[in-house]
Parts: C-alpha cells; sequence; structure tokens
C-alpha cells in the first residue's frame, strides 16, 4: 500500500511539474512520505533537511513558489519535483545562480533526453570545477608544507648552532679528530683517555646535535663551522 501511494504521489508530481517544466532530469525525491497534493513548508523542510528559510530563499529566487492555505505556506507537486532537482545540485555544491540558469533552460526543453542533457553539462561541469579546486588545494597544502618544513629546518639550525657553542674544550677537539677521520681507539690514544671515556664523549655529541651517528654529527658541525675538514 505504501508502495502504491509513493507511485501514485510520484506521479502527481511528474503531471502538474510539466505545468512549469514539461521536462525535469530525473532526481531522487526524499524517502520520506510527503502528503499527496499540496505540502506544507514544515514537511517540505523535514523531507529535504532544510530549514524554513532556506525554503523563503529559493522563492525569492524564482526556483520554486508557494501558495497559502490560511497562514500556512504550501507546496505544489510541481514544486516538490523541481526542489528534488535543486536539492541534488546543491548538494554537488553548485551555485544558486548556476541553478537558476539550469531551471531557466529547462524549462526550454523539448524532450525527457534533452533535460537530462542539460543535468549532465551542469554536473560535468560542476566536476571540472571541482578537479581544479582540489589541484588547488594540493597546491597550498604543499606550500603549507614547505614553509612548516622550512620552520623547522630553520628552528633545527638554531638549536644545532647553539649546541656547538655548548661543547666543551675536549669535545671540540674530540670533535675535530672525529671530523679528520681517527677512529675512537686512536682519539682515545690522542687525548690520553680510556677507550669507553672515548666513546662516552663521541656519544655525548652525537647526542647535543641531535644526531644518529657521528657521521651526521660532523656533517652538522661542518655545515655549522664549528669544524674546519
Amino acid at each position: 500500500m505504501a508502495e502504491g501511494y509513493k507511485q501514485g504521489f510520484t506521479s502527481d508530481l511528474a503531471t502538474q511539474a510539466r505545468l512549469r517544466h514539461r521536462f525535469l532530469p530525473s532526481a531522487a525525491l526524499p524517502p520520506a512520505d510527503l502528503p499527496r497534493g499540496r505540502v506544507p513548508i514544515a514537511d517540505m523542510a523535514n523531507a529535504f533537511g532544510v530549514t524554513h528559510r532556506t525554503l523563503h530563499f529559493y522563492e525569492e529566487k524564482g526556483l520554486i513558489s508557494a501558495s497559502r492555505i490560511g497562514l500556512m505556506r504550501v507546496y505544489e507537486p510541481g514544486d516538490v519535483m523541481r526542489m528534488a532537482v535543486i536539492n541534488a545540485c546543491r548538494e554537488a555544491g553548485m551555485a544558486v545562480a548556476v541553478i537558476q540558469d539550469l531551471m531557466s533552460d529547462l524549462i526550454e526543453a523539448d524532450s525527457q533526453e534533452a533535460a537530462e542533457a542539460l543535468f549532465r553539462n551542469a554536473l560535468v561541469t560542476r566536476k571540472r570545477e571541482l578537479s581544479a579546486e582540489i589541484s588547488t588545494l594540493h597546491r597550498q597544502m604543499q606550500q603549507v608544507s614547505d614553509l612548516l618544513d622550512r620552520e623547522a629546518t630553520e628552528e633545527q639550525l638554531l638549536n644545532d648552532n647553539q649546541t656547538g657553542s655548548m661543547l666543551t674544550d675536549q669535545e671540540l677537539r674530540c670533535l675535530a679528530l672525529m671530523a679528520a677521520g681517527l677512529s675512537t681507539q686512536r682519539i682515545a690514544r690522542t687525548l690520553d683517555l680510556r677507550n669507553e671515556d672515548a666513546q662516552s664523549l663521541e656519544a655525548g655529541i652525537i647526542q647535543k646535535f641531535h644526531a644518529n651517528n657521528r657521521f651526521q654529527a660532523i656533517a652538522k658541525a661542518v655545515m655549522l663551522g664549528v669544524v674546519q675538514v
């Protein structure tokens, strides 16, 4: 019975819609049951998930029209059919002005095929716009990422530079020997240290430069001018 009711309502919509638009593109009606005949504004708003103010706005733009029963605003079935098309366009992100142009063009459609073609062309155009917007967003995201990376690099360089000034005399001598390519054992003999003390000294230098190994620490020290090679 519910299915028959919906089919009858859809048939009423299609018939009355042609009083203004002879042909409209296929657009899904809301799943909510709507009263047959004229639809009160509250039911219209609930069915399409919009506010009363939105419906008033569409009326001001000439997209739909309302009549009154007493103080209550009501919509003809044809306006419900048009609202289905309008809602589909809005969910696709089309501007109201674009929808106005589409609805005006649909008045001139002389067949269902022509109406479907007009709707498809509008969707294709919107897809191109979205693709361009996505490309723009990707460029902007990359620019933001580059700026953040540069800021982080500059901050790291500043920290590393401060680290260079915080090295002790013994660490500076050890770092110079590391940059000269001496092994930990030769550094220990040169600085008159035990091997484990030289290892600990190297580890402290690596940690101060926030490096993963002696080669990274040497590279940072050379870049900052702490040592010469």
